[in-house]
């Protein structure tokens, strides 16, 4: 069972983004939250709120246990960038592009494995 969530437009571009989804994928979802509270990134508070959405979608909509999900996938994909300009010294134009990120995470539950040795 894959739980998913989602985040579109963020004002972050997608390289700020992932230095700190390369923290925190392949963790317990649980880890992840802690580890993302207390790092200095900007990037941490919006990873933060996408897991925790993804965790309260398996408790509420799955009835899973929050203790067993671990962090499947988790992408930070570029969004669409806004075109600005500034003028710079003798009237020159000087462009300015304002990068936004998508981000998704996709968690799943750990399965225990039957014991068949001896």
């Amino acid at each position: 069972m894959d739980i998913k969530a989602s985040a579109q437009h963020l004002p972050i571009s997608a390289q700020k983004l992932r230095l700190v989804c390369d923290q925190v994928r392949d963790m317990d979802a649980n880890q992840a939250l802690i580890v993302l509270r207390f790092m200095p990134h900007k990037g941490a508070g919006f990873v933060y709120k996408v897991i925790e959405s993804a965790i309260n979608n398996a408790e509420n909509n799955f009835e899973m246990n929050r203790n067993d999900l671990y962090i499947s996938s988790l992408m930070a994909d570029e969004g669409p960038s806004m075109k600005r300009f500034k003028a710079g010294a003798r009237g020159r134009y000087k462009p300015r592009v304002k990068r936004t990120s998508h981000l998704s995470v996709v968690l799943k539950e750990h399965v225990e494995e039957p014991f068949y040795g001896a």
